[in-house]
């Protein structure tokens, strides 16, 4: 190829980046606008023809076709689908899904994106039509002879080897009939989704069939774009595949029309999500969303690993509204299962982590404290340099400091595209913003200049890309500091040296086609092509968890012992120890799914070595940089001035065509070789801060003390073994200050909020001055804070150096499967006294000066098992593991506070502690002095009130006094309902995390969650009540369902939103050998400009549900019925969110457990909007016998037998207007303006869903 052209193209959504190899070897580097219509139809197309004709000398016009026959390879990636996806602009399609299930892509996994939103915005669903395919399989599980033929069903083998069942075969009368109306509304694409046609794919190929031959024009079959188990995301998958699919087939055929004979023959590949190239007509959507992203990973993985010695490389792309983080030591870091857009997609892809942190990323100053995102400027206005009337963001920051130079950028900015960047507007904006800082902090002698309010926006921003980083590494076991920083894209280079020094990095790289190395990673990419098949056997003895592995290679005398394609086993186990810290003996290895990956290597030729140099390097001009130390003057060179051997000793700015770099104080840079930029990073110095606030330190400490508790959560998922804590995360982890108040707690699991604290707390009162270094508590009694027993908190107290008492306390909450009482689970529908929920923990020494306590605690856990009709623990190996792990989670908190008290020092970080407490102080008091402000408007008083009862008639009263002048308020529920029989009863620490989750929910963005919340409220609920029993009470319903209604009340008395469903639904079914538990979702409220989300869940919970998929192969269950119970939310201006229906029928003898609620008080509606519909509960027996259930209840079922729910809908806003065609809609605007993803995002959604 090296007499012709060969293009590697990366077509982003505001730049198209061209890299070249012309004939000759040489080089050339293009970026032009990917959208510019007025000069080219299409910008990869117009970068090929320029270069050729620029080189070539030979006339090549716009209008006629481009010469192929020069043209060795095109390698192009493109944001084509992503953009499609964000903009929903896809092909309209429809989906064919079994019949039952029709809203089972709606519902998804039934958690809501963010919990603390009230407005739940939730990303349209990409199809218009859904058809219900009459069709059904199933998992033979023990399903005998004489009941196969019996039923007449059929029995057929999956792939897997797995027997299955066909309980209706498709009927085809009815699929033609549905399809021929979706035809007649214009919809020509169909995905296709059938339960367990990942295994079984006849009924699929069926449907897919029929609908070519009546004249679909696509059809993807999810059974072909991903055989993989779980039906929602394959659903996903292959919906995002019709629906972008066509999309980009129309815009390859248009690229292709720009040259001569449609590029037939020629050599064009597109970049996949996986890394891998493809042939163009291979090129699907499914595969293309991180098509862009992954050029840039290929770029920097084959330019900087190898060349520094194999030091692992942490990928640092940062663009105008968002960041891309990525990690590679040697072979590129794959997930298999990621949400972009809100869409959840089955394909290998590359682990890229995007941040809501770019150049865009708006800056706020909210109660006391800098903010940094996630709202975006976006491209358009743009930031106010811009000049469209744009907010402040990260890039103007960057130009009042000096980093940005106007004369080197072009004149593109303005209402007509032709005036440089404003730095005088940009002033006046900072001056605004610092009259804001500076009036906050009026009682401190010292005002800030705008230069340093400018420069604390460029410190948090700075530290918020560095905790996907640290999670990103940490959690699969590696230090963060041992890594190299590979900085590419147009914003990265003026924050790579800040970002490498607080990450403890030694090393930054910045290759020379940083500014198009997406682009240029495109060259070096692989060809791959792959199958996949899914399995269900054994491999070998091992492991239960998990991971994706290739075999380890190993010699011929080995082969005889293993897969001669490598030792799987052992790649297996050596992966899930580093990550996880130890390996389960005695367990089967499960090959899930089998991948095959081939790889036709790209052979490039290498760059050139530029010349040495011949002496030092010669600055273009001298500017004036704003750093820490103050303005400093910075040297500015031109990186194309640049030879081999240069050293640049910082501050300097290296400006190129692309981007700017900026080398900090203490910092060298030199330059390589090959000509990219290699900074060695000094660490980073000790600053003497006062104690006094800062508001810009008091936000890098934010960060600081949340990254701690996320750290602290690593370790205990890491070490963890039950499935509770290690895949469902249903765990918390905190920081507390010496007096047991809350400082930083991580995930915001909303029962857990403010409810440690009371925990740690109760152990100050009871033991004092007893608690000695080397001590660890355990507690899970209400009375001490506690939730409900199976929540066990682990307290360790912090010590340092040679304080006599604890500098501060760190805990973790975990939450155990079972821990004993008369039912498995320990959550029993009808217990009456605590003891028969479990053991009781009040005030326990899990480790006394430094003994782990076994024995003492293996009595304990046993201990329920002495009551008649009660267990002791069922499963005790996992009680004492994931105790152990939340010991080692505290340990590593504590290591933790230590580093940053090494640091810092013990005052600052004591008074840091207590400076973020007051900022959320503030905030608290400036939503209850504007919601005391609006209710004095309307009744002239300052009090509200709320009451709503619990199903047997108890009711749970609030009066809110709000003192408007100081923003404080007292929550008194006097009235409230006295102490029940039964476990509705909710300790006094459930109240208070209600309350924290709705004051954090009304003020409506971040706020430090801790006890500054509560500094100004005040509560009162008499000793006795529903909301503050007895110690020996049964409070298990108190945790899942009273605490849902005590937020409807407040929530009420706020008239913040009408009720949402208010139940979390909890089913349990089970016998001697299995046990099966779910919460189930239902509609939210509407409020005062929404409609409620339909089939969520709400408030207190955020639980995600088991795939049916998962639960037929598991469990001795089917799913008859899972969708939106239709007209079930309250009629109003805005109508509130349907519940669900969902049939479960039961395959053998059960016991089958309910605790719901909102079966006798329906929902209520606000401000004349209508109720919610109440929920049901009944059991249709084999004979069809229909019975009404309770409740609470607990029934033996038969094989045969169905559990129909329905949950509650949530109540409506609002009078009904007289155009009520609109009332049945949702939410019109859903998108945000930035994409999160990758293994950190999953992570935090995984975490917050629970």
């Amino acid at each position: 190829m090296e007499d012709k052209f060969c293009f590697a193209i990366d077509r982003g959504g505001t730049f198209t980046d061209v890299y070249a190899r012309c004939p000759g070897g040489k080089i050339r580097v293009l970026k032009l606008l990917s959208e510019d219509p007025s000069n080219y139809a299409d910008a990869p197309t117009e970068g090929i023809r320029r270069i050729i004709e620029q080189e070539t000398g030979k006339s090549s016009p716009k209008t006629k076709p481009v010469d192929t026959s020069n043209i060795g390879w095109i390698r192009m990636g493109t944001t084509v689908a992503t953009n499609a996806l964000l903009e929903r602009k896809g092909e309209r399609m429809a989906l064919a899904i079994t019949e039952g299930f029709r809203d089972l892509l709606h519902i998804g996994n039934q958690a809501r994106p963010n919990i603390f939103d009230l407005k739940i915005l939730c990303p349209d669903i990409l199809y218009e039509e859904v058809v219900e395919v009459r069709e059904r399989v199933l998992p033979r599980q023990d399903a005998s002879s004489a009941e196969i033929t019996a039923e007449q069903w059929k029995v057929k083998q999956g792939s897997t080897g797995e027997e299955l069942l066909v309980m209706k075969e498709v009927d085809e009368v009815k699929l033609r009939h549905d399809l021929k109306q979706i035809l007649k509304k214009g919809i020509t694409s169909l995905a296709v989704v059938l339960l367990h046609s990942y295994m079984y794919k006849a009924h699929e190929e069926k449907v897919g069939a029929i609908a070519i031959e009546m004249g679909f024009s696509h059809v993807s079959l999810s059974s072909l774009v991903i055989p993989m188990v779980k039906a929602v995301p394959r659903g996903f998958t292959a919906s995002s595949d019709a629906y972008l699919t066509p999309h980009i087939k129309a815009y390859l055929k248009g690229f292709a029309s720009g040259f001569k004979n449609n590029l037939k023959n020629a050599n064009v590949l597109f970049m996949q999500s996986d890394g891998g190239l493809t042939q163009m007509s291979r090129f699907s959507g499914s595969r293309a969303i991180l098509s862009g992203p992954a050029g840039g990973v290929v770029g920097y993985a084959m330019t900087s690993y190898k060349q520094l010695g194999c030091q692992p490389v942490i990928g640092f792309d940062m663009g105008g509204t968002s960041t891309d983080v990525s990690r590679y030591a040697g072979e590129y870091e794959h997930v298999f299962e990621s949400t972009t857009a809100g869409v959840t997609i089955q394909a290998p892809q590359l682990d890229v982590n995007t941040v809501a942190a770019g150049g865009g990323s708006r800056l706020f100053f909210r109660s006391g404290m800098f903010v940094v995102g996630p709202d975006s400027a976006g491209a358009h206005p743009g930031p106010v340099c811009y000049r469209k009337g744009g907010p402040l963001a990260v890039t103007d920051a960057n130009l009042v400091l000096g980093r940005l130079l106007p004369d080197y950028f072009p004149k593109i900015f303005g209402p007509n595209e032709n005036e440089p960047l404003d730095k005088k507007q940009t002033l006046e904006a900072f001056k605004q913003v610092t009259k804001e800082v500076n009036a906050f902090n009026s009682n401190v002698n010292k005002e800030i200049s705008i230069e340093e309010v400018a420069m604390g926006f460029i410190r948090v921003a700075n530290e918020a890309m560095c905790r996907p980083i640290r999670a990103l590494t940490q959690a699969k076991g590696h230090d963060t500091s041992q890594h190299v920083l590979a900085v590419f894209g147009g914003a990265g280079g003026q924050h790579a040296c800040a970002v490498a020094r607080a990450l403890g990095m030694q090393t930054v790289i910045i290759h020379k086609y940083a500014g198009i190395l997406s682009a240029y990673g495109m060259a070096l990419a692989d060809v791959v092509h792959e199958a996949q098949e899914p399995c269900s056997k054994v491999y070998e003895p091992g492991t239960d968890c998990a991971l994706m592995c290739s075999g380890v290679k190993t010699s011929t005398l080995q082969k005889s012992k293993v897969c001669s394609y490598g030792d799987f086993e052992q790649a297996f186990i050596e992966r899930y120890k580093r990550e996880f810290g130890f390996i389960i003996e005695n367990r089967h290895i499960i090959v899930d799914d089998i991948r095959v990956r081939g790889i036709g290597k790209s052979v490039i030729a290498e760059e050139e070595a530029i010349p040495q140099c011949e002496g030092e390097p010669i600055a273009e001009m001298v500017t004036s940089v704003y750093f820490e130390e103050g303005w400093l003057d910075t040297k500015v060179y031109m990186l194309a001035s640049l030879s081999a051997g240069h050293c640049i000793a910082g501050p300097a700015i290296i400006m190129d065509k692309l981007s700017t770099i900026l080398i900090e104080p203490d910092c060298i840079g030199s330059i390589t070789a090959k000509g990219d930029i290699l900074i060695r990073i000094e660490k980073a110095k000790k600053k003497k801060i006062s104690t006094e606030v800062d508001a810009i330190q008091l936000s890098i400490f934010s960060h600081r003390f949340m990254s701690l508790a996320e750290q602290m959560g690593r370790i205990l998922q890491r070490t963890s073994i039950s499935t509770n804590i290690k895949e469902r995360l249903d765990f918390s982890c905190a920081l507390f200050g010496p007096d047991g108040g809350l400082v930083s707690n991580a995930p915001h699991i909303p029962v857990h909020l403010g409810a440690m604290q009371e925990t740690v707390q109760y152990q100050l009162k009871v033991l004092g001055n007893e608690i000695k270094d080397g001590d660890v508590l355990l507690s899970n009694h209400p009375s001490a804070g506690g939730s409900h027993l199976p929540d066990l908190t682990v307290i360790t107290p912090v010590f340092y150096r040679n304080e006599k008492h604890p500098v501060f306390y760190v805990a973790s909450r975990g939450h155990h499967a079972d821990i004993g009482g008369i039912t498995p689970g320990s959550m029993p529908p009808h217990s009456t006294s605590i003891h028969e929920e479990g053991a009781v923990f009040l005030s326990f020494k899990l480790v006394d000066q430094g003994v782990f306590q076994e024995e003492k605690l293996k009595e304990a856990l046993m201990a329920p098992g002495k009551i008649p009709g009660s267990s002791g623990t069922r499963n005790l190996r996992d009680n004492l593991s994931d105790l152990r792990a939340q010991v080692a989670a505290n340990h590593k908190g504590i290591q933790l506070v230590n580093e940053l008290i090494d640091f810092y020092s013990l005052d600052v970080v004591q008074a840091y502690m207590s400076h973020i407490q007051k900022s959320a102080e503030y905030a608290v008091r400036d939503l209850l002095k504007d919601v005391g402000n609006r209710v004095y408007k309307i009744t002239g008083a300052s009090s509200l009130h709320a009451i709503d009862h619990m199903d047997d008639g108890s009711p749970i009263e609030l009066t809110v006094d709000i003192n408007v002048k100081d923003g404080t308020a007292v929550f008194d529920f006097g009235g409230t309902g006295s102490e029940v029989w039964g476990n509705c009863n909710a300790p006094r620490a459930i109240t208070v995390s209600a309350i924290i989750y709705c004051l954090r929910a009304m003020v409506a963005h971040d706020i430090p969650l801790n006890q500054g919340c509560l500094k100004p409220v005040s509560i009162k609920i008499p000793q006795g009540c529903i909301l503050d029993p007895s110690l020996d009470a049964a409070v298990v319903g108190g945790n899942v369902q009273t605490s849902q209604r005590v937020v409807d009340v407040i929530l009420k008395a706020f008239g913040a939103s009408a009720a949402s469903q208010g139940c979390m639904n909890n089913i349990t079914f089970g016998d001697d050998t299995v046990g099966y538990y779910e919460t189930v979702a239902g509609g939210a409220g509407a409020g005062p400009d929404w409609h409620g989300r339909s089939g969520i869940h709400v408030h207190m919970t955020n639980t995600r549900i088991t795939d049916p998929e998962i639960l037929e192969c598991r469990y001795p269950v089917f799913l008859n019925r899972f969708t939106l119970n239709k007209n079930t939310g309250g009629i109003g201006k805005f109508r509130g969110g349907d519940g669900v229906v969902r049939e479960l029928v039961f395959r053998r003898p059960l016991t089958l457990s309910i605790l719901t609620e909102r079966r006798v008080f329906a929902p209520y509606g606000l401000e004349g909007g209508e109720d919610g519909k109440k929920g049901n509960n009944f059991l249709v027996r084999k004979c069809g016998r229909k019975i009404r259930l309770p409740s609470k209840s607990s029934v033996n079922v038969q094989k045969g037998d169905m559990f129909q729910l329905l949950t509650p809908g949530g109540g409506g806003y609002g009078h009904v207007e007289d155009d009520t065609d609109d009332i049945y809609r949702e939410p019109p605007e859903k998108r945000t303006r930035y994409i999160q993803r990758g293994s950190v995002f999953e992570f935090k959604q995984a975490q917050e869903s629970v």
